[in-house]
Formats: structure tokens, C-alpha cells, sequence
């Protein structure tokens, strides 16, 4: 874009000793071409952004031609109006000195004669440079963008080749306005970030692109409306260039290209939630990290925190039921106007709730499930809520506990720590080398017995332990006559070195038990 002040600056003219006259605050307006005339009326064949040369010669001399003639050339949108000195006055006219000032419109006096063609010629071979490099960059940025979409290009990769060709910050927000990632830009303006939510829902743009000067936001929308898949937001203090509204729309035309590579449109969403809780299980106490917390949605303050871990019922197509499960917790977080992140493993979802402190955790988080419940059967287990994010990993860690513990025939609908009892317990130390050789140690004289003889004395020893006071459950239950039943007893009894009566012994098979259902 070539500026009057550029224009001022161009040798030729600069030969003809300007003088700014009128509105020199305003010599940042963009010339588009220069109009030689002598015409008084010359203005309704002006374009926008033509500069104006004249002698004056064909101007009437009277205030209210003059004026007239500013009023004409403002109308048409002239850039500017450059007077030549010395073949009709000596001096500049008082009134279309005056015209011009209270008109905005800039006015220069040239107070040496130079050739119009000069400056015409001077000013075309620099309106067409900028306008081949323009060209130019407007291919650089194409061809960029297009190599990124060739190379099926991660939204990260993307993003930090916007802030690279923009020189500022930029954001790929969702259709909920929360922000799914960002770069900082060369020099992050302080604020670019705050209560970025609530900024983000007062921008509205009617078409595709847009500038919002309040927030000093270049914004585009990423893929079709109906699609619902967010906003691309670039840092643009002052009114984009032509440049920086084709980075931000190839920007987002890559972005939705990916979105349709991808097979699932919320893997970005899910990949940057998975990062964030292994970073809150790392060092909750990262200052970046607990900044994009928040900005995912997850406030600092004001919260309770719960971890749940979720699993399907049944056992077939377990990768779409994970993908079900997601969407039902984000819907049902939605409809109750919580915040949560999610994280899929291969079976599981991990899920940290943000309760706001005036309600109650328990009864939200059972509602959440009850939502998602609806979907289809699922099996979830809840935390302790805590108070702090340093300590949203340990809720976690006990809702997946609780969960490998919890009786997955139960009709419970969220298990919590104090439904697993002894299994809860055993659950949590499971790795634990020293629990894992104790039930190996009480299971060992039955195991091998059984397969030195072709018995089956670990499932009766079982059913004992299991229904210990009903023998005749018992005896039901392994296929046996009371007396035979004895029997095996009296075996077992010999095997493990004293009677089953006593209850610590009991109770160590019951735990060794235990403990091999849930796989240590």
C-alpha cells in the first residue's frame, strides 16, 4: 500500500519542494493513482484513493468554488490534492487552504514546477512493485499453506507457520469459544489471552473474515458454519493488510482440511486434554500449564475437582464405545454447564470434572454419568473430589482404581471408594511386588497339587472361602454329595497345612483370591 506520505518521500516530488497544507495527520491514506486535471468538475470521474495534480488554472477564484471544488474531490474519495504554484497563483488560495482543513482532505502546495508526467510515472512504477510483490507473497502464502495441506499438516504445525508469517499471536478457538490451542507470537501483547471467553463471544463477524478493532482480532471462520468447528483468531492491532486476511483464510482452509482427513473431528480436542492431564499428573504446579488449563476451559479458582474413569458394559467394538463415551461426556458436560477434559486410552476415559464450589459434587457428578448413561451401559467410578489442581491426580488415580475394584454386575451407577471395600485396598496396591508374591505363595500348594493330579482343589477351596457357614451352598455349587465335600475339605486342610475354620487362613485365600481376579 503506497501512503501520501510515501508519495511526499518520492524524489520527483520531493524536486518540486512540497508543502503539506491541510490534514498532515491524515498522509497515511493509501494513493491507488495519480489524476492529472485542470477540470473544476473532475470530481464524479475520480475513483477512491486518486491523487489529484492540478495548476488551478480552470478554477474559479471566488471561496465558494473553491470549496466546492474540496467538497467534489472529497465526495469521490480522492486521496489528496496537490496544487502547483506559479502559473495560476503565486500563493495558495486562503479558501481552499481553509476548504480542505475543514474537510479532512490533505492539500500540497508544490512550490517549484515539475513535470506531472514525472510524478505520474514516478508513483504507477511504485503502486505496480508492490503490487507484483504482492502478487508475489500472496503465491509464497498459497504455496505454503498448500505444501502444509499436501503434508496432512497437525494443527500445531499450522498454527506456528500463522505465527511465523503473521509476526503475532494467533488462536484456534472452538465453536464454544474456548481455546484448543495457540503461539504466542514473537512478542505476545500483554492481555492477548484474558478473559478470553467472554471477549470471544462478543465478536461477531457477518462473512467468513472479519476485524474486530475493540479487540484488536484479525477472525476467521475455520471450515462451514454448519459444521460448528471454531474460530481462527490472529493478534492485528491495527486493520489487517490484504497479506494477513489470505494467511488467516489459507490458515483456516488448512485447518478444515485437516479436520476432514482427520476421521475424527475431535482428535485435536481429546489429543490436547490427554496432554493436559499428564501434565497435571507430572507438575500441577507449572504456571503454563494451569494457564492452558483455563484457557481449555477448566477454572483455577472457584472449583472442585473430581477424576472419573469410565468403561463400556459390554466388550464388543470397545474403539467406537470409547468414541461414544467421549462424546456422551462432553455432551452431558455441556448440558450441565460444567467444565471437564477428557482422555481416551484403549478401553478406558479418564475425565476430570471442574464442580463449581456452590454445588454439590457427588449429585453432579452423578447426573453426568446418568446423562451419559442414557447413551448406552456404562461402568464409572468417581474420586475423592479435591479442592486444589496439584491434587486432581490422585482423584484420578482412585477412580481408576475404584473402577478395576468395582463389582461390574452392580447396579450402582458411579462407584466410589467406599463400595470396594477390601477389593478398593487391594486394588490400589496390586503393583505392589511384595502383595503380588503373598498371592502367589498362597495359591501355589493348590495350583500345584492340581496340576500334578488333575484336581480341582483351587475352585473348591475357592467356593468354600466364598460361601463359608453354607456348606450345602457350597456342595451345590461344586457338584458334590455332603460326604464328598468333607473329603475335600480334609484334603485342602492337609494341603495347606491347618483347618479352614480359622479364620486368618480364611481370610488369606479370600485376599490371595482377590488379588488374582484383579490381575496382580
Amino acid at each position: 500500500m503506497l501512503t501520501l506520505a510515501e508519495v511526499l518521500a518520492l524524489p520527483v516530488v520531493r524536486s518540486a519542494d512540497p508543502l503539506v497544507l491541510a490534514a498532515a495527520d491524515r498522509l497515511d491514506r493509501p494513493v491507488e493513482w495519480v489524476h492529472v486535471t485542470e477540470l473544476a468538475d473532475i470530481g464524479p470521474l475520480l475513483r477512491g484513493g486518486d491523487l489529484v495534480l492540478t495548476t488551478g488554472i480552470a478554477l474559479v477564484d471566488t471561496p465558494e468554488a473553491l470549496s466546492a471544488f474540496a467538497a467534489s474531490l472529497t465526495d469521490s474519495g480522492a486521496a489528496g490534492l496537490f496544487l502547483e504554484l506559479g502559473r495560476r497563483w503565486q500563493s495558495t488560495p486562503p479558501a481552499l487552504v481553509e476548504a480542505c482543513r475543514s474537510l479532512d482532505l490533505p492539500l500540497v502546495a508544490l512550490r517549484r514546477e515539475v513535470r506531472f508526467a514525472a510524478v505520474t510515472q514516478a508513483v504507477g512504477e511504485r503502486l505496480v512493485d508492490e503490487q507484483v510483490a504482492a502478487l508475489r507473497e500472496a503465491h509464497h502464502v498459497h504455496d505454503v499453506f498448500t505444501e502444509l495441506s499436501l503434508q496432512e499438516a497437525q494443527p500445531g504445525e499450522i498454527l506456528a507457520t500463522v505465527e511465523r508469517l503473521a509476526g503475532s499471536g494467533v488462536v484456534l478457538e472452538s465453536a464454544e469459544h474456548q481455546v484448543v490451542d495457540y503461539r504466542r507470537g514473537p512478542d505476545e501483547t500483554a492481555g492477548f489471552l484474558d478473559d478470553w471467553e467472554r471477549r470471544s463471544r462478543s465478536v461477531r463477524q457477518p462473512g467468513r473474515t472479519g476485524w474486530d478493532e475493540s479487540n484488536g482480532w484479525l477472525v476467521t471462520r475455520v471450515g462451514r458454519p454448519e459444521r460448528g468447528w471454531g474460530r481462527l483468531i490472529i493478534g492485528s492491532a491495527a486493520a489487517p493488510s490484504e497479506r494477513l486476511v489470505a494467511i488467516a483464510e489459507r490458515a483456516a482452509a488448512a485447518l478444515a482440511l485437516h479436520r476432514l482427513y482427520d476421521r475424527n473431528r475431535d482428535t485435536h480436542i481429546r489429543r490436547l486434554h490427554h496432554e493436559l492431564l499428564l501434565g497435571l499428573a507430572a507438575d500441577a504446579r507449572d504456571p503454563e500449564l494451569r494457564r492452558r488449563v483455563a484457557l481449555a476451559g477448566v477454572p483455577e479458582r472457584g472449583r472442585r475437582y473430581v477424576g472419573l474413569t469410565l468403561r463400556a458394559r459390554t466388550t464388543t467394538g470397545v474403539a467406537g464405545q470409547v468414541d461414544e463415551l467421549v462424546a456422551g461426556v462432553l455432551r452431558a458436560a455441556e448440558q450441565l454447564k460444567v467444565a471437564c477434559l477428557v482422555a481416551d486410552s484403549d478401553t478406558e476415559l479418564r475425565v476430570l470434572v471442574a464442580v463449581p464450589t456452590r454445588l454439590d459434587p457427588v449429585a453432579l457428578v452423578d447426573r453426568l454419568i446418568g446423562i451419559v448413561a442414557e447413551r448406552g451401559p456404562v461402568v464409572a467410578a468417581a474420586g475423592t473430589p479435591c479442592e486444589e489442581l496439584d491434587l486432581v491426580d490422585r482423584s484420578l488415580r482412585e477412580s481408576s482404581f475404584v473402577l478395576a475394584a468395582a463389582d461390574r454386575s452392580s447396579a450402582v451407577l458411579v462407584h466410589r471408594l467406599e463400595d470396594v471395600h477390601l477389593r478398593g485396598l487391594l486394588t490400589m496396591l496390586g503393583d505392589d511386588a511384595r502383595v503380588q508374591d503373598f498371592a502367589e505363595r498362597e495359591l501355589a500348594p493348590l495350583r500345584a497339587a492340581d496340576q500334578s493330579h488333575g484336581t480341582d482343589l483351587e475352585r473348591a477351596a475357592r467356593t468354600l472361602v466364598e460361601s463359608w457357614g453354607n456348606k450345602a451352598e457350597a456342595a451345590l455349587r461344586l457338584n458334590l454329595s455332603r460326604p464328598a465335600l468333607y473329603d475335600r475339605i480334609a484334603k485342602l486342610e492337609r494341603l495347606l497345612g491347618g483347618p479352614l475354620g480359622d479364620a486368618e487362613r480364611r481370610t488369606s485365600l479370600h485376599v490371595a483370591f482377590i488379588l488374582n481376579d484383579l490381575g496382580g
